[in-house]
């Protein structure tokens, strides 16, 4: 459910496959395979970890006709809609579309002539397939750059729009509009400026971050802004790293912001010089044991046995340990003490316990 303190711009509703945004529907997370496409048996095992992750929209490069002939196999082996990140070559695009693609990924204005945009606008209505425009700051437009002298978020809506009205002349409307910068303000600005001036849904993005931590920061920081003031349909947390990483990382600012309740949210309590036990290798541990979880709960991971309960007396379940011996509480009370190694365990039969509840 969306947090009440956001107002969610109004978009109108597309189809991607058998997900639906815009039109008030959840925010749906969507990352990028690293894989080669054509490799369909590496593909389609990456986008199985990704939907076992949450990843709710897959998008795979389509750099050549082996690739884009490569989506009818793996069409039939997952279970979430796949997106083709075409560019340049507009046959790509039609064979993407012809071969299963529930949307694709092109500029109108880098494929050619207009001969080339209508015959991917008119496959794309034939197997009502949606466009995503996408304008980024490396491949801004030369006359945007001149007007403005640099990459400017005037020039990244002016762009963005102006692909959206090559597609709306031929009379196709199922679009989706992406525009990113790898400044975070520039990103933020750009999104403010279009919001306004179409009610297309809108695909929110920083691009090219980095490695997991700063990439995750400016993430955050970017898509949280704009999430904040109700921009954005579909997320994705771009980060030079293990595609798994950006799923968890987009599931975790949607939770922050109250606009996804799926999944636990872990909470740990800082290092200090009380802390007895190994805190940060446990919390690691507790991270990758709540991923399998569908639970909508707050857990706690405290490293003070003494202060801990009573500190994360808000969480619906929670472990704190000291001294060998470990603690598994509920909402501030303590359940039971155990040996510390059995902390884990202990918390995996637990959340199995909730789990069986919840079916």
């Amino acid at each position: 459910m969306d947090n009440a303190n956001i107002k969610r711009r109004k978009s109108h509703e597309i189809s991607i496959g058998q997900v639906k945004i815009g039109g008030g529907n959840r925010i749906a997370i969507q990352s990028m395979t690293n894989t080669k496409t054509e490799d369909v048996a590496s593909t389609v095992d990456q986008i199985r970890r990704l939907t076992a992750e949450g990843c709710d929209i897959i998008r795979c490069a389509v750099p050549t006709m082996e690739a884009a002939h490569a989506f009818r196999e793996i069409k039939k082996q997952i279970d979430i809609p796949i997106v083709a990140d075409i560019h340049f070559d507009y046959k790509l695009a039609v064979a993407a579309i012809e071969n299963g693609a529930d949307k694709i990924r092109i500029n109108p204005g880098n494929i050619g002539s207009t001969e080339n945009v209508k015959a991917v606008v008119e496959a794309a209505k034939a197997h009502h397939v949606p466009i995503r425009v996408g304008v980024n700051s490396g491949s801004l437009e030369k006359k945007y750059l001149e007007k403005y002298g640099k990459v400017t978020p005037e020039g990244l809506a002016e762009s963005a729009l102006g692909q959206v009205e090559i597609l709306e002349s031929m009379d196709f409307h199922d679009i989706v509009i992406s525009i990113k910068a790898s400044d975070v303000m520039t990103s933020v600005k750009a999104h403010e400026l279009i919001a306004d001036r179409t009610d297309h849904p809108l695909h929110v993005g920083i691009t090219e971050t980095g490695s997991v931590i700063n990439g995750n920061i400016k993430s955050a920081v970017g898509i949280g802004i704009i999430l904040y003031e109700g921009i954005g349909d579909t997320i994705r947390v771009s980060l030079t790293a293990d595609p798994v990483e950006e799923v968890r990382s987009a599931k975790q600012i949607l939770r922050s912001l109250g606009l996804n309740k799926t999944g636990i949210e872990v909470v740990s309590c800082p290092t200090c010089g009380r802390t007895q036990i190994d805190l940060i290798g446990l919390a690691g541990k507790v991270e990758k044991l709540v991923a399998g979880y569908d639970l909508d709960i707050k857990l706690a991971v405290m490293g003070c046995a003494v202060n801990g309960p009573g500190e994360a007396r808000e969480a619906d379940i929670g472990i704190a340990g000291g001294h060998g011996e470990g603690l598994i509480f509920k909402k501030g009370e303590i359940l039971k003490k155990v040996p510390e190694e059995w902390l884990i365990d202990e918390l995996r039969c637990i959340l199995d316990e909730m789990a069986g509840d919840k079916i």
